[in-house]
C-alpha cells in the first residue's frame, strides 16, 4: 500500500446528499451493520477498527515512524564524524581532508531532511486515517446504540450517553497515535541508541537500558495514580456542574422560594470539593513532574560524565564525546515525551472503556432467528394471556387478553397506573411481555423485525418528540422521500400549516431542541401531520390532543378521524369526552380490564367508566 492510495481513492467519492438535502463536506462513511455488536474491551475495539478498516494505512505509519526514528537516531552519530573532520582538518591545514569534512556535513543534511519528510509523510497518511476512525468509532457506537430498549435510554442521561459517545471517538484516535507513534519511537530509539552507545562502550547501553527500566515502571505506577486522582477531579466537575444547571434551570423556582441564599451554601458544598480534588491533582503532578525532571537529569549527567572521563582518558575522540552527549540527551527527553504521554494513555484508555461498558451492553429487545418482515393486511391485533411485571417488582399484568377487530377503534381509559401506556409499549415491542403473545393479523410479534413491527404503527404521542431541524423534516421524518405536496396537505390536514407558514422561514423553520420554539399544541399537530404522512394500518393516539385549546382540539379531532378511516386505531386518553364516539371503550383498572363497550352501553351500565364521565362531565368542584 502506498501513501498515494487512499488519497486518490477519496479525490474519487463525490459528497452524498444529507437528511436535509444538502451536500455533506468531504467523503462518506462506510456504511455500518445496525446488528453489529463492537468489542467491549478498548484494545479490543481499536484492533477491531484498524483490522477491519485501516490494516494497511497503519502498518505504514508505524513503518513511517519507525524509519523517521532510526534516521533521526543516526544524526548523533553523523555529527561526531564531522566534527571528528573539522578538528583533524583544522589541526592538518595542508592534509587534502575537507572532502570527508563535506561527506559528513552532506551526510547530516542529508539525515534531517529525509527524517523530517517521514515525519511529514506520517501526519500526512493520519489525516486520512484518524478523522476517519474517530468517525467510524462514534459511528459504530450510534448505530449500536439506537437498538438499545427504552428502558436503556430511561436509565442513563442523554446528554451523558453522546457525550460518551463522541469521548469514545477521540479516545480511539488517541491510543492509536500513542502506540503508532509515540510507542513505535521509543522502541526504535532505544534499540537505535542503544547499538550506538554499545559500539562506544557497552556500559553505556547497560547504563540507558536500566535507566530505561527503572523510570518506565517508577512512572506507569504514578501515571495509574494520577489517572485516579484526574478521573475523581472530572467527577467531581460533572457532579458539580449538574447542581449549577439544576439551580439555573429552576432560577425561577429558586426566585418564587427566596431561596438564593440557600442555593448558594448548597452549591458551595459541590466547588469545595471540586477545588479539593484539583488540589490534590495538581500537588500530584507537580511530585510526578519534579521526579521526571530529575532522573532526566541524572541520566544525561551520568552520561555526559562517562564520556567525558573517556574522552580526558583518551578512550573517546571528540566526535564521539558529541554522540554521546546528543544521544543521551535525544533518548532521555523522548523517555520522558512518553511517560508524558502515558498520563494521556491511560486516561484515554479509561475514557473509552467507559464509553464501550455504557454502549456496548447487550441489547435487552433483539430480533428473534430468523425474524421476518410485518405483513400487515387487515390490522387485528389480539393480546393473549400477558403477564408483565418491571424490573423492580411491580406487576402490571396477569393474565391479560384483549383481542381488537380489523378497523376497530378503541379507546383504552382507566385512573393512572391502570396500565394503558404500558398496554401501548408492548404492542410496539419496547416492553418485553414475561408471559403471553401478541398477534398481529395471526403474527407473534416476537418472531418478526423490530423495524417492521415499527413501520407498521403510526402513534401520536401525548408528548411527541421533534428533532432541532426544519420543520419539514419532522413532518417527513416517517417517509423522508415524502414530496413537498403530501407534507404540505398532512399539515394543512393536522392544522399545522397556518403557524408554520407565518413564521419567517416557513417549513425551513428550525424548531430549537426538543421544539422548544414551539408550543405543546404546535408540535402536537407536528405530531399528528407526521402520522398522516407514515399512513400506516395501525393508529395508537396517547392523549393525541391533550395540549390543545378546545378550538383547535375539534378541528384536530376532525382531522384525526379522517385518519382513522379503515385503519386499526387503539387511543389513550383521559379526557373521555375524545373517545366517547369510538366503536369500543376498555377501562382498566390495576392491569384488569374492568368493563367495556360502547360509550352508552357504558353509560348504561352505571359503573366505574359514567362515574369517571360524570365526575368530568360535572366538573372538579360539583364533583367534590
Amino acid at each position: 500500500m502506498t501513501a498515494a492510495t487512499p488519497f486518490a481513492r477519496a479525490r474519487k467519492r463525490r459528497p452524498k446528499p444529507g437528511p436535509e438535502g444538502n451536500l455533506e463536506s468531504g467523503e462518506a462513511l462506510p456504511e455500518v451493520t445496525a446488528a453489529l455488536r463492537p468489542p467491549g474491551e478498548p484494545f479490543a475495539f481499536l484492533a477491531f477498527m484498524v483490522r477491519t478498516h485501516f490494516p494497511g494505512a497503519v502498518a505504514l505509519m508505524v513503518l513511517l515512524a519507525g524509519a523517521a526514528t532510526a534516521i533521526e537516531a543516526l544524526a548523533p552519530f553523523v555529527l561526531g564524524r564531522l566534527i571528528n573532520s573539522v578538528t583533524f582538518a583544522a589541526a592538518n591545514p595542508g592534509a587534502a581532508s575537507s572532502f570527508p569534512v563535506v561527506q559528513w556535513f552532506l551526510g547530516l543534511g542529508a539525515v534531517w531532511l529525509s527524517s523530517s519528510f517521514l515525519y511529514r509523510a506520517f501526519e500526512a497518511v493520519d489525516i486520512y486515517i484518524s478523522p476517519r476512525m474517530r468517525g467510524l468509532a462514534q459511528k459504530y457506537l450510534f448505530t449500536y446504540l439506537l437498538g438499545h430498549s427504552p428502558r436503556y435510554f430511561q436509565e442513563n442521561f442523554a446528554g451523558k450517553i453522546g457525550q460518551k459517545v463522541k469521548q469514545a471517538g477521540q479516545a480511539t484516535v488517541g491510543l492509536l497515535n500513542i502506540l503508532s507513534f509515540d510507542t513505535t519511537r521509543i522502541i526504535v530509539l532505544m534499540l537505535a541508541g542503544g547499538v550506538l552507545l554499545y559500539l562506544q562502550n557497552p556500559f553505556y547501553a547497560a547504563v540507558l537500558g536500566l535507566w530505561s527500566a527503572l523510570y518506565l515502571v517508577i512512572v506507569t505506577w504514578l501515571a495509574r495514580r494520577c489517572v485516579t486522582l484526574s478521573k475523581a477531579f472530572s467527577e467531581e466537575v460533572s457532579t458539580s456542574t449538574g447542581r449549577l444547571i439544576d439551580a439555573i434551570t429552576n432560577a425561577d423556582l429558586v426566585r418564587a422560594f427566596a431561596r438564593a441564599v440557600f442555593e448558594r451554601r448548597f452549591i458551595s458544598v459541590f466547588l469545595a470539593q471540586e477545588m479539593n480534588a484539583s488540589q490534590r491533582l495538581r500537588w500530584f503532578l507537580i511530585l510526578m513532574r519534579f521526579f521526571m525532571a530529575s532522573a532526566m537529569l541524572i541520566l544525561q549527567l551520568g552520561l555526559i560524565w562517562l564520556a567525558i572521563t573517556d574522552t580526558l582518558s583518551g578512550a573517546l575522540s571528540v566526535g564521539a564525546f558529541t554522540m554521546v552527549f546528543f544521544l543521551g540527551n535525544m533518548i532521555a527527553r523522548s523517555v520522558q515525551e512518553l511517560s508524558y504521554r502515558l498520563l494521556d494513555f491511560f486516561e484515554q484508555l479509561g475514557t473509552l472503556a467507559e464509553g464501550l461498558t455504557l454502549v456496548t451492553q447487550p441489547h435487552e429487545i433483539v430480533d428473534a432467528a430468523g425474524a421476518k418482515p410485518l405483513a400487515v393486511t387487515h390490522g387485528a391485533i389480539e393480546f393473549r394471556g400477558i403477564a408483565f411485571s418491571h424490573h423492580d417488582g411491580h406487576k402490571v399484568f396477569d393474565g391479560l387478553s384483549l383481542t381488537i377487530r380489523p378497523g376497530e377503534k378503541v379507546g383504552l381509559v382507566g385512573k393512572s397506573g391502570a396500565g394503558k401506556s404500558t398496554l401501548i409499549k408492548l404492542l410496539r415491542r419496547q416492553f418485553e411481555p414475561q408471559a403471553g403473545e401478541i398477534l398481529i393479523d395471526g403474527q407473534n410479534i416476537q418472531q418478526v423485525t423490530w423495524d417492521s413491527l415499527n413501520e407498521a404503527i403510526a402513534e401520536v404521542p401525548q408528548l411527541p418528540g421533534v428533532f432541532h431541524r426544519p420543520v419539514r423534516d419532522n413532518i417527513r421524518y416517517a417517509r423522508p422521500d415524502a414530496p413537498q405536496g403530501e407534507v404540505v396537505r398532512a399539515a394543512r390536514d393536522a392544522h399545522a400549516h397556518d403557524f408554520i407558514i407565518k413564521r419567517a422561514e416557513g417549513y425551513d423553520t428550525i424548531v430549537g431542541e426538543q421544539g422548544i420554539k414551539l408550543s405543546g399544541g404546535e408540535r402536537q399537530r407536528v405530531a399528528i401531520a407526521r402520522a398522516l404522512v407514515k399512513d400506516a394500518k395501525i393508529l395508537v393516539l396517547d392523549e393525541a390532543t391533550s395540549s390543545l385549546d378546545s378550538e383547535s382540539e375539534h378541528l384536530i379531532q376532525e382531522a384525526l378521524w379522517r385518519l382513522m378511516e379503515g385503519r386499526t386505531v387503539i387511543a389513550i386518553a383521559h379526557r373521555l369526552s375524545t373517545i366517547a364516539t369510538m366503536d369500543r371503550i376498555v377501562y382498566l383498572e390495576a392491569g384488569r380490564i374492568i368493563e367495556e363497550g360502547s360509550h352508552h352501553d357504558l353509560l348504561a351500565r352505571n359503573g366505574p367508566y359514567a362515574q369517571l364521565w360524570n365526575r368530568q362531565m360535572g366538573g372538579f368542584i360539583d364533583a367534590g
